[in-house]
């Protein structure tokens, strides 16, 4: 294998699993050192530059960032990432005087946004500072998108939302709300000198099953169901709800459901549970208020009787998975089973829906109706329009739409300049040594066995009879210390010195994972078999040095390495060093 070139700033980007896994990129290590040293209001910016909405994602996120964390190299359950990013919204101060200026000179180009979710608000707060002027287009009667609408407030209060989406609405942006654009036409005929499209993915699906069109007036849509509920036109439901489906739409819809006079809800879906789309969080909270999921059912019918509902019909199937992981749902040839229903709410997920663009915009659309939309610079195929978020690739979340949002700004600020907006712009990398000592470092290295902390709740009783009561109390500031503690500075890379080596074998002996290998190079696949501990995770890189004075390689499996920094304390001759690498995605104007 040829030398690992770790000044790549992908290398060890890569290395930080949790901040990799992020579409966002958000320093994960870093802001959670702030907080372990109380310093929030510094934690809460270092993620307001990268996720712009650490109050609201401290809450809400689907948390990529949690299954990719090292921590499981130790024990079962990764740091609270995401519930860590809370403690430092919770305790921060006023932040108004930190964040960026909005100069009072503009730059002359106009930029129109229509909707105003988090990938617009997002392509809003990085074009504000450049002078750009912003105008936002939205048919809600304040910014948030599908955070407003789809996410109960029980688990987002209004409050924090409002705080975080004013945060960027407060400086320099023209926002019109309440106004549902028809046109996409009427707004490139204002001259504007792009237009950037983050309208989501409004259009829920439905099931077309017999007996819908007479049992249509207990029959929902499961977002429009909780935008009605969001924005106080719903205030109650039947007393006994069938929710179909299992994404975390459901999860919300059955969740609501409950605390609108719901004594018997269920969750249906035609999956395993285990295959459920829903985050294994969002599952544990609606069976925690005692919410039943029945899996492995098929809606079949709507039964309806002299007009009114009584409920569902549904075929039982088991799930069969072929060589190749593929399912199938097979008939168990039982009863149909019967449940009654006196409302049913359908989240059985959501789609895409262009009817105010017009087809002779130079727009072309696939064979789904999505716009063609380039995945890097998130350009349509015609040039002055840009798409982000739900509306650019159909649903995903809140996290990627920001991540969308951040690259859509940095692409458009380089077409109104004429520059080519196939040119991304270097991250920012830092590297620096930890060293205070012969033995000591700027950071805390010691790994313990330490469970995750749990996040503690509301009581269930009060929570169930108050819709607008959050669930989740966050963690205490004693409490976010401890579970900050948890996390093994990832970041904090183990860089080797070749020209320092006198191959002693000590960082071998000391390493508690045996991720340290001397040994004479080979190709990856066989030299991966013969290290201390065969290094079978294909997706995490080899560290390789390159040629020590007898013909041997250092190699380190970056997999299992716990970044425990042993290996640079036992080490005579400082070959080893613990580096921190700070890593931020370029945004536009950088």
């Amino acid at each position: 294998m040829k030398a690992t070139d770790i000044k790549n700033p992908e290398y060890f980007h890569k290395v930080v699993d949790c901040q990799h896994a992020c579409p966002a990129h958000t320093p994960v290590p870093e802001y959670i050192r702030l907080i372990a040293a109380q310093r929030y209001t510094e934690a809460y910016m270092v993620n307001w530059r990268s996720n712009v909405f650490p109050g609201i994602l401290g809450r809400t996120c689907d948390r990529p960032c949690e299954p990719a964390c090292r921590r499981v190299r130790v024990e079962e359950e990764p740091v609270a990432i995401c519930r860590l990013k809370r403690v430092a919204a919770d305790n921060k101060e006023d932040i108004r005087d930190l964040l960026p200026e909005i100069p009072t000179v503009k730059n002359g180009k106009r930029i129109a946004l229509i909707g105003a979710g988090p990938a617009s608000l997002t392509v809003a707060r990085d074009l504000a500072p450049l002078g750009y002027i912003i105008d936002i287009f939205d048919n809600q009667f304040a910014g948030g998108g599908m955070m407003r609408s789809q996410i109960p407030s029980f688990r987002l209060p209004v409050e924090v939302l409002d705080e975080e989406v004013n945060y960027i609405l407060e400086r320099g942006v023209n926002a019109t709300f309440d106004v549902e654009v028809d046109s996409l036409k009427s707004i490139l005929d204002q001259d504007y000198d792009a237009v950037f499209v983050g309208t989501g993915a409004p259009r829920g699906k439905g099931l077309n099953l017999p007996g819908l069109e007479d049992a249509s007036a207990s029959v929902h849509l499961g977002i429009d169901w909780l935008s009605s509920v969001a924005f106080e036109h719903t205030h109650s439901i039947g007393k006994r709800v069938l929710v179909l489906g299992g994404g975390n739409t459901a999860m919300d819809c059955c969740r609501t459901s409950k605390r609108l006079g719901g004594e018997d809800v269920r969750v249906v879906v035609r999956s395993p549970f285990e295959d459920m789309k829903a985050s294994p969080w969002e599952k544990e909270d609606a069976m925690h208020e005692g919410i039943p999921i029945y899996n492995n059912h098929v809606p079949k019918e709507f039964v309806v009787e002299d007009g009114k509902l009584l409920g569902m019909r549904f075929q039982k199937v088991e799930a069969q998975y072929d060589e190749e992981g593929n399912r199938s749902l097979v008939p168990t040839d039982e009863d149909l089973v019967f449940m009654e229903a006196d409302e049913v709410l359908m989240a059985i997920g959501q789609e895409n829906s262009f009817p105010w663009i017009e087809r002779d915009l130079g727009i072309e659309f696939d064979k789904w109706d999505m716009p063609v939309v380039n995945e890097i610079t998130f350009q349509s195929t015609n040039e002055r329009v840009f798409f982000g978020g739900d509306a650019a690739f159909g649903p995903e979340n809140v996290i990627t739409a920001v991540a969308h949002g951040h690259q859509a700004a940095v692409s458009i600020d380089l077409f109104c300049k004429g520059e080519d907006v196939n040119k991304r712009l270097a991250p920012e990398v830092n590297l620096t040594s930890q060293k205070m000592g012969v033995h000591e470092w700027s950071y805390d290295n010691a790994i313990e066995t330490d469970k995750r902390y749990v996040v503690p709740l509301a009581p269930l009783e009060a929570s169930l009879a108050d819709r607008k009561m959050e669930v989740e109390l966050g963690f205490d500031v004693a409490t976010g210390y401890k579970e900050a503690e948890r996390c093994l500075n990832c970041d904090v890379q183990t860089v080797f010195y070749e020209d320092r080596c006198i191959e002693c074998d000590a960082c071998v002996d000391i390493c508690p994972t045996d991720c340290i290998t001397f040994t004479h190079n080979g190709d990856e696949d066989e030299l991966r078999t013969r290290l201390t501990a065969p290094a079978r995770e294909l997706s995490q890189d080899l560290y390789v040095s390159a040629d020590l004075p007898t013909q041997r390689v250092m190699v380190k499996d970056e997999n299992v390495c716990l970044h425990c920094g042993l290996c640079a304390e036992r080490c005579p001759t400082t070959a080893w060093d613990m580096q921190k690498f700070l890593y931020n995605v370029a945004q536009a104007g950088q």
